[in-house]
């Protein structure tokens, strides 16, 4: 979520959105809509150094059916992995054996936001 799109969709709610950092105010509404034509998710991960938090959710069916999940600073991960993992199988990735959704999926290209624009 890049500042320039932030301030284009938000609605003004100065709020936390479902525990998010960065879901800008009213976009969960626009998350549901979208997703009346297949599973949309909204995932946050910031780390540095190998240390940090993530966290998603995924509406499908113009409700949201997974989440939001939380993984705090240096809290492991569960048996389900990491919040984007389980987003990403809910959006139908499917990961080979010795990588995680994250990989298969190819996000590792897109570790910061400021090439996202440049």
């Amino acid at each position: 979520m890049t500042d320039a799109l932030f301030d284009a969709v938000t609605d003004g709610g100065g709020e936390r959105v479902l525990g998010f950092w960065r879901l800008p105010g009213g976009f969960e509404r626009t998350l549901a809509a979208w997703s009346a034509g297949g599973p949309v998710a909204y995932v946050e991960a910031e780390y540095f150094g190998g240390v940090g938090e993530q966290r998603a959710a995924v509406w499908d069916g113009g409700a949201l059916v997974l989440g939001p999940l939380h993984l705090e600073e240096g809290q492991p991960f569960g048996p389900a992995g990491s919040p984007l993992s389980q987003a990403l199988r809910r959006l139908g990735v499917v990961a080979s054996a010795g990588e995680d959704e994250f990989s298969a999926v190819g996000l590792g290209r897109h570790r910061h936001r400021d090439a996202w624009t440049g």
